[in-house]
């Protein structure tokens, strides 16, 4: 099976072009916005850039297509305000990304300030729930990732045992699996960065998750130490993880179906080019 590597890349002039743009930096997969992730407004996908990127994913061999929401959705939030603007984005994120046949639509579970996280958790599953209700996603690989958090405060999905209850209480009423962030991991307590660690984090991450339902793991090294509840991310092996947790996790057999996607600095033109060459010479 061919390994999975990309990055995060920007879709200025059209998504199309983010595919081209992996092609030439060497990536086989990528993750996107498909919208602006700062603003409210709902978009449409543009029908000929649709079928454009699907006819470049296949010239290529690029996938899957990972698509990350909006960073203004929160659907466990206590303003019922916010909640139903989240829910109306993200069933907005759901048709751009059924359109532009993107596999996986990455989501921050949100914040529970102001509730009880048993009411966040319920508050989520519901308003994701809304938000896929009627759209038609049976006939497709599509699938909403719910990613593991920093472990802030009132932060939902801190921990593997939070990101597996979200999971079951949607897996019978919409596609469902889950994206890992080793910053994310990192910094939220868990032990990626020595031996003995990872595979005693890889074996809660099996008892409570399941790896099966592991489909992408978002590759960024930390700024901040372990525990911290810092989501700051770095260039891979430049930060207080170094380079073999991300050894240890592309080669690793239980994870062979996964994609794996830096979401690193660019602050240099070449360093997108890096990240995925970085990550390509860690594979044996």
């Amino acid at each position: 099976m061919t390994k999975r590597i990309g990055v995060h890349l920007g879709t200025t002039g059209g998504v199309s072009n983010s595919i081209e743009r992996a092609h030439e930096i060497g990536a086989n997969t990528l993750q996107i916005f498909s919208a602006s992730p700062r603003m409210w407004r709902i978009t449409k996908a543009d029908p000929k850039q649709a079928v454009r990127t699907r006819e470049l994913r296949a010239n290529f061999d690029v996938g899957p297509l990972v698509i990350h929401t909006s960073y203004l959705v929160n659907v466990c939030s206590q303003s019922e305000e916010v909640r139903e603007k989240s829910v109306a984005a993200f069933r907005g994120e759901i048709e751009r990304a059924l359109a532009l046949g993107g596999e996986y639509l990455v989501l921050h579970p949100g914040s529970w300030r102001g509730l009880t996280r048993e009411e966040g958790l319920k508050l989520a599953a519901d308003s994701i729930e809304r938000a896929i209700d009627g759209l038609p996603w049976q006939s497709t690989p599509f699938h909403i990732l719910i990613e593991n958090t920093a472990g802030a405060e009132f932060s939902l999905g801190g921990s593997f045992e939070q990101v597996a209850e979200l999971v079951s209480r949607l897996k019978s009423h919409a596609p469902v699996a889950v994206c890992l962030d080793t910053c994310h991991t990192h910094v939220a307590g868990y032990d990626l960065v020595s031996a003995e660690g990872y595979e005693q984090t890889i074996k809660l991450a099996a008892s409570t998750i399941g790896l099966e339902t592991v489909r992408v793991w978002h590759m960024n090294d930390a700024k901040a130490a372990r525990g911290s509840k810092l989501d700051r991310h770095e260039q891979i092996g430049k930060g207080t993880m170094g380079l073999e947790p991300f050894r240890r996790l592309l080669n690793d057999s239980r994870f062979a179906h996964c994609a794996f996607v830096a979401e690193t600095p660019v602050e240099e033109p070449a360093d997108e080019l890096r990240s995925v060459q970085v990550l390509q010479s860690l594979v044996q």
